[in-house]
């Protein structure tokens, strides 16, 4: 089964500032909880998103356990938004849109996240027991660095 988790957040920044934050995946470690070792193992060198751009990582969802993960950069729409989706990793299907709308108090950023467990009902039953609440609790922790890094900063 196809699960879909959509969340939406409006920052007190420019659209720019947005995309500069967003676009740049050496700021993912800013924003995602600690507990998950979240690394970027390739070199991005301040590189911003591009159509093709391939990512590896480690990361630790679930018992301490790492896992490779790969992610490609497959649309990207400066400033308002880039898709990735995961090429190698623990998900079946992992593709997450980012989108950035201009408001006149700051920057609505917007989640859209389509995934699919492996191992069919077995996956399903993992999602109702853990992963929902997982993927939830991420995008939790997300808004509320996100909170901490753009306090009251001016568009």
């Amino acid at each position: 089964m196809i699960y879909q988790y959509n969340t939406e957040h409006l920052l007190p920044i420019s659209i720019e500032q947005a995309w500069d934050f967003f676009s740049s995946a050496k700021n993912l470690s800013k924003i995602t909880p600690p507990e998950m070792s979240f690394k970027i193992l390739t070199d991005l060198s301040d590189q911003e998103v591009y159509e093709g751009m391939l990512i590896d990582y480690t990361v630790r969802p679930v018992l301490g356990i790492p896992l490779p993960w790969q992610t490609e950069i497959f649309k990207v729409n400066k400033p308002y938004f880039f898709s990735d989706r995961q090429l190698k990793g623990p998900y079946k299907i992992w593709e997450h849109t980012h989108s950035f709308v201009q408001m006149e108090n700051g920057v609505l950023v917007k989640d859209e996240v389509k995934y699919e467990l492996p191992l069919g009902v077995l996956g399903d039953i993992a999602h109702s027991v853990f992963v929902k609440k997982k993927v939830e609790s991420i995008f939790k922790f997300r808004e509320l660095a996100l909170n901490r890094l753009f306090p009251l900063a001016g568009i």
